[in-house]
């Protein structure tokens, strides 16, 4: 899967933020992360330009899969700040431009960081969840 398949984007992404897409979707891939979803943020926050979610089955898969991530970051020379990876329920790594959540099912079901980013979502004003 490359990143031009995942993403749906309004402008070019640059060469750089391609090379971290790839490397946080190769990453998660590897070990079977679920339901990745990449989001497209640049127009909505200065904290990074694309966000990668994906589930783990369980914690020790959730850690496995941050520390995936986090190997495949300092092999292409870029050190990651990383939280949550002492209790695997929720791991966010940032790629400084890239922004890698793995969740545990639960914990991505009740944060729902999907719709909290999704501004088609959140214009058409429906107040509703959907599954």
């Amino acid at each position: 899967m490359t990143v031009n398949e995942k993403t749906e984007t309004a402008r070019p992404i640059d060469t750089a933020d391609n090379a971290l897409l790839t490397l946080a979707i190769e990453a998660v891939e590897e070990l079977k992360g679920e339901s990745v979803q990449i989001l497209d943020v640049h127009a909505l926050t200065t904290i990074a330009d694309h966000m990668v979610i994906c589930s783990g089955r369980s914690a020790r898969h959730v850690k496995r899969l941050g520390e995936t991530v986090i190997e495949h970051a300092k092999k292409a020379g870029i050190k990651p700040r990383v939280e949550g990876m002492s209790q695997s329920e929720w791991v966010l790594i940032d790629l400084n431009g890239v922004m890698v959540h793995i969740m545990q099912p639960v914990t991505r079901a009740y944060f729902q960081l999907e719709k909290l980013w999704d501004m088609d979502a959140a214009g058409d004003g429906d107040s509703q969840a959907t599954h």
